[in-house]
């Protein structure tokens, strides 16, 4: 992949790559393809509306789902389960950055998940004594303003 200038801002590929590299893993077509493609998305996708959306060669589903599983691992990547219990995957808030503790509007119309960052989040939530959190998923569902449009 080629290099950028100092004045131009990084493509997709380039920033994706990029990351891979940063982890220190070995640094595959896939996992930078994948990671390209969800930097360039508006909103989190399915596995299936990756693996149809991917551009380039089509990659079999179980090598997407093991480069999707590798990008979540290593922070690269947030899953997202929906109300209909259907994963979708978004490249990490701040580009890598870690927790995407964050909540997630559903459409209930559309099942379209996007990222709200905006809403703030309780950084503890009190437990019963002897549980542990280890991670606290925000859904908001309502309509989307596409849907609401129609």
């Amino acid at each position: 992949m080629s290099k950028q200038s100092t004045s131009s801002k990084p493509t997709a590929a380039q920033q994706a790559e990029t990351l891979v590299r940063q982890t220190g893993a070995r640094l595959t077509q896939p996992r930078v393809r994948v990671l390209a493609f969800l930097l360039a998305q508006r909103h989190p996708l399915t596995h299936h509306e990756i693996h149809a959306a991917l551009p380039g060669a089509a990659l079999d589903a179980v090598t997407l789902y093991r480069v999707l599983e590798w990008l979540t691992e290593h922070n690269l990547a947030h899953r997202i389960s929906g109300a209909d219990q259907v994963w979708r995957f978004g490249a990490a808030a701040g580009a890598g950055a870690g927790d995407h503790e964050h909540a997630h509007f559903q459409c209930t119309h559309c099942d379209a998940v996007t990222c709200v960052n905006d809403v703030p989040l309780p950084r503890r939530v009190k437990l019963p004594e002897g549980f542990v959190s280890q991670e606290v998923d925000f859904l908001i569902r309502g309509i989307c303003p596409r849907c609401r449009e129609d």
